[in-house]
């Protein structure tokens, strides 16, 4: 494929972009000045200020001297670069490779998606159009190369959109300065009367080289295409991403249903041909008004299920404001992992976990109650029951160890044992009776202790004396002694679980 580029140059960026913000500037002749060598020079100015005579890089004391009531703002350090970050990732509607050109442009990488537009002159026209809508005073031009594509918006006369193959035609009427060469270069060509590229393109390439180094002829090759350049987008597409602009605003859940189902059938079969699955995507909608609608999905088991994805998404879809419509869906799997194929059994069996309907009931329910909720857990190595059990990464994680059997443990288990008040127990004894959050339980019933030493290693300590306890109500409780019996010294006693 062709590769083809679009450039946009903002010619008024700062102060096309102050006159948004402040609506009162936009009749009245301002400029943007920075402090140089101890005196103010502009840095920007407005179309009108430039049409009374005032330029950039002329000082403020000149510019005031012909026009008394220009006003004069402070330019901030890299608010170019901030402005056009946030217009580059407006463009990313058009194209996912759009690169930054300083201080005043981009460079967009537009192979293969102007036909979405119906051509390239009606793609660029919509990016032209939007823009001036906006409020920015914007060129742009498209053509085989950057350094063309380049030229042709800042210095072009004729159409903006130059033919594959024409960019040595398109360069020929232009200034030395359309190549993007540094001014030392500019001034020796003018000093030749070479004003134009078409009075020194056709000259030996030797004699270029001799008199005004490797630069003009790097940028001459890179403009017409002998050269390879490269752009660096401000965001690199991820792998597994999809993309679906609209000929036609989108504003019903309807319509957003069929968007999604045509962007995961395209990405599952990706992944079903890699033996992936998602495990967490992405979706978001680029609105008319520039705003950005997402919804994200997760699945508890890597998943290229069209219809059971689909099914996640659609309990978002209520949540999508469309407003004036969506012009672009955009589908990226943020986490992918591994499709492992389970082997039925010949005889019974049960797949548990394992079964993929299992794990997609499961996502249904996370997504419906929210993430954070449904939680797995694993036996761990060590004594003390806090530690005893661990969070699961996935459903597919294996236990390396079995849960302990030989002595009850409670179903609901604290994260923290709370300390209760209890009437003074014989040694070795459970109290006859505790307070627990203001509630007094008579205990009825008793089964200990159970000593479960501190694992030393770890941290020091006492032990602990657990004991299984039933009140009057038939409540059954774990509660624990820290440290042996002391006639001496009040010993703390704890709450640490619950049985059912």
């Amino acid at each position: 494929m062709q590769k083809r580029y679009a450039a946009i140059w903002f010619r008024h960026l700062t102060t096309d972009w102050l006159t948004l913000h402040r609506p009162e500037l936009k009749q009245l002749p301002f400029v943007l000045a920075a402090t140089e060598h101890n005196r103010k020079v502009i840095t920007a100015a407005t179309s009108l200020a430039e049409s009374q005579g005032i330029q950039v890089g002329m000082a403020v004391a000149d510019a005031k001297a012909m026009i008394p009531d220009l006003l004069v703002f402070d330019e901030k350090p890299a608010r170019e670069k901030r402005l056009l970050k946030a217009l580059a990732e407006w463009c990313i509607r058009y194209t996912p490779f759009v690169a930054l050109d300083l201080p005043d442009g981009l460079i967009l990488d537009i192979s293969g998606c102007t036909h979405l537009w119906g051509g390239e002159k009606t793609y660029l026209k919509d990016i032209v159009t939007r823009l001036r809508g906006s409020g920015y005073d914007v060129r742009a031009a498209i053509a085989d190369t950057v350094g063309t594509a380049w030229a042709v918006s800042r210095f072009g006369q004729v159409s903006p959109v130059i033919e594959s193959g024409a960019q040595a035609s398109a360069l020929l009427p232009l200034p030395a300065a359309a190549l993007r060469l540094d001014s030392n270069i500019l001034t020796r060509l003018q000093k030749l009367g070479l004003y134009q590229i078409g009075s020194f393109i056709g000259m030996p390439r030797s004699a270029l080289r001799r008199r005004f180094g490797e630069d003009l002829l790097l940028r001459l090759a890179q403009a017409l295409g002998q050269t390879e350049e490269y752009i660096q987008p401000i965001v690199v597409p991820e792998p597994w991403q999809e993309r679906l602009p609209c000929m036609e605003p989108i504003r019903t859940a309807a319509g957003i249903e069929i968007a999604i189902k045509q962007l995961l059938e395209t990405l599952c079969l990706r992944l079903q041909q890699e033996g992936k699955g998602i495990r967490t995507a992405i979706l978001k909608c680029y609105r008319v008004d520039g705003k950005i609608q997402q919804v994200e999905i997760g699945t508890n088991k890597a998943s290229h299920h069209v219809q059971h994805l689909f099914k996640l998404f659609e309990l978002k879809i209520s949540s999508i404001a469309p407003g004036l419509g969506i012009e672009l869906f955009t589908l990226e799997a943020l986490k992918v992992e591994g499709v492992s194929i389970l082997q039925e059994a010949l005889w019974g069996g049960n797949p548990g976990l394992d079964d993929e309907k299992v794990a997609e009931l499961l996502d249904r329910i996370t997504a419906k109650v929210g993430t954070g909720t449904i939680h797995r857990y694993l036996p761990d190595e060590h004594y003390w029951p806090e530690r005893s059990i661990k969070p699961a990464a996935s459903l597919q994680e294996p236990a390396i160890t079995t849960w302990r059997s030989d002595r009850p443990r409670p179903l609901r288990l604290l994260a923290t044992p709370a300390p209760v008040d209890v009437t003074a127990p014989i040694p070795d004894y459970p109290p006859l009776m505790f307070r627990y959050k203001g509630e007094v339980h008579h205990i009825r019933k008793a089964d200990g202790p159970e000593r479960i030493e501190r694992e030393w290693w770890l941290e020091g300590g006492e032990h602990r004396d657990y004991y299984n306890v039933e009140d009057r109500n038939g409540q059954r409780y774990w509660l624990f002694r820290s440290g042996h019996y002391d006639t001496s010294e009040k010993k703390q006693w704890y709450l640490h679980g619950f049985f059912a």
